[in-house]
């Protein structure tokens, strides 16, 4: 254990570079991977359609450049089209190349609070290929018509110039809804949003309502948040869905390509969320499925706080699955309801660039690339290890602060509420009303109930806070 001097705090930068450091996480990028990527930021493969008259906008959090995504919506006489401009790294990046092997140990972008480390190198994550407004760029551009239920009816996917309008961000476009501005394209984005979240709660899909805790810059230091998705944000993160659900069509049909899967729910953990539901008088009709029950739950209700905490083992197990030839057998994402795969997100997440290329290939009748269809075998693995890279890295990076910003203030009583109860070694986890923190806490702790704990541990040398039920012997 390393020891710290309470005179002299652990800075909170050098804990995160100490993670960076644990996790093995990239530090640059070799000389030769900068130089490739600087010459083929001047030199993209263009191909494809002119698009650049279509008024495509992004949205995306502030300060972001890495934009992966633009979309333009349009009425139609008996529904509406989709178009949707995904950033084309394949202009870029030749599967095989040095830029794709760096990719290829990389996986994907890993956030953290003081910086990311990229997928790729800015020239090209934060420039050439980025959809940065007013300047034409190489995109893969998906057009989708729906019903006037938000159903689809025909998808397609071709190469093309673009050119984005504008970049707008979440709340702008919230705002604009909330206060009746909205119209045209954002307009259509809570239109279209709304029609597609009801298809998801009919077909059985879950979007959870949690809370997520964010490590946010607070002045030279940080704080720690829970936050709510905005209703803007599922809007948006539903035509990534819709489109997500086309390439995993198109890849069906094709019998090649890449899928993101969720097995079904083992019955034995469908039981136990049942059970917890049942005590903590979270309401499940006869007949309806999980996403039913968990659509409308308030996150801000104690008891139905620890249910949806609680209920998220019936998400996990997620993963890749290629296939070139006979379609896996297990196909689909539970959460999503449908099959699934991921294209929308090329810039920071490697497996993206190659099932758009699949998908690219498919729509034209041509065939999938020899060295895109030999780099699909192994993107499961890799998507794996960097998965988990990036998971280990958010959470102790949340860790970090949450002992940090505690440090000092061991003995202390909180209020809060009890989200998860450990049956086999007692205990469980706490969420605190404020600060934002879930920890673990000794005693015998009942499940939805707000209680009073005591803060036993708050150690930044080991990113470990631990607490006690207020009475507790």
């Amino acid at each position: 254990m390393i020891q710290v001097p309470e005179e002299i705090p652990l800075k909170l930068e050098d804990g995160f570079d100490r993670i960076g450091r644990e996790l093995a996480l990239p530090t640059g990028f070799p000389p030769v991977v900068l130089d490739e990527a600087a010459w083929v930021a001047q030199v993209p493969r263009l191909s494809g359609e002119d698009l650049t008259d279509v008024p495509f906008v992004t949205i995306d959090p502030p300060g972001s450049l890495d934009l992966d995504q633009a979309l333009h919506l349009e009425r139609l006489r008996a529904g509406y089209r989709v178009w949707y401009a995904v950033a084309d790294v394949g202009a870029f990046v030749r599967p095989g190349g040095i830029i794709d092997a760096e990719a290829r140990a990389r996986g994907e972008t890993v956030y953290m609070p003081q910086g990311k480390v990229p997928l790729h190198p800015q020239v090209l994550s934060e420039g050439a290929a980025s959809l940065l407004p007013g300047l034409p760029r190489p995109a893969a551009v998906w057009r989708i018509d729906l019903d006037a239920d938000g159903r689809t009816i025909g998808a397609d996917v071709r190469r093309a110039l673009v050119r984005s309008r504008e970049r707008l961000d979440y709340a702008y476009v919230q705002a604009a809804v909330d206060t009746g501005t909205a119209d045209g394209v954002l307009g259509l984005l809570a239109e279209i949003g709304r029609l597609r979240l009801e298809l998801e709660r009919e077909r059985g899909g879950v979007t959870l309502p949690t809370p997520e805790q964010e490590v946010v810059p607070d002045g030279d230091g940080y704080r720690l948040e829970f936050r709510l998705p905005l209703p803007a944000e599922a809007w948006n993160a539903q035509i990534s869905l819709l489109t997500g659900m086309a390439a995993a069509a198109m890849m069906l049909d094709a019998e090649i390509g890449i899928l993101r899967v969720l097995p079904a729910s083992r019955r034995d953990d469908l039981a136990k969320v049942r059970r917890v539901a049942e005590a903590l008088d979270v309401p499940w009709p006869d007949g309806a499925g999980y996403g039913e029950v968990v659509h409308g739950l308030d996150p801000k209700n104690p008891r139905q706080a620890a249910f949806l905490h609680e209920s998220r083992v019936l998400l996990r197990g997620s993963g890749y699955e290629a296939f070139d030839g006979a379609p896996p057998k297990e196909a689909e994402h539970a959460a999503v309801a449908a099959p699934y795969a991921h294209v929308t997100a090329p810039l920071r997440r490697l497996v993206d660039r190659y099932a758009t290329e699949v998908c690219l290939a498919v729509a034209a009748g041509e065939p999938v690339p020899a060295d895109v269809r030999a780099g699909l075998a192994g993107l499961p693995e890799l998507m794996a290890v960097s998965g988990r890279r990036a998971s280990a890295v958010d959470r102790a990076c949340v860790d970090l602060v949450e002992a940090f910003l505690l440090r000092g203030r061991v003995g202390e009583a909180f209020e809060a509420v009890v989200i998860d109860v450990d049956e086999r070694r007692g205990g469980g986890q706490v969420q605190l009303v404020d600060p934002a923190v879930i920890a673990r806490c000794d005693g015998a702790l009942p499940l939805g109930a707000r209680v009073t704990v005591r803060l036993t541990k708050a150690d930044p040398s080991t990113r470990e806070v631990r607490f006690t039920l207020d009475g507790s012997p």
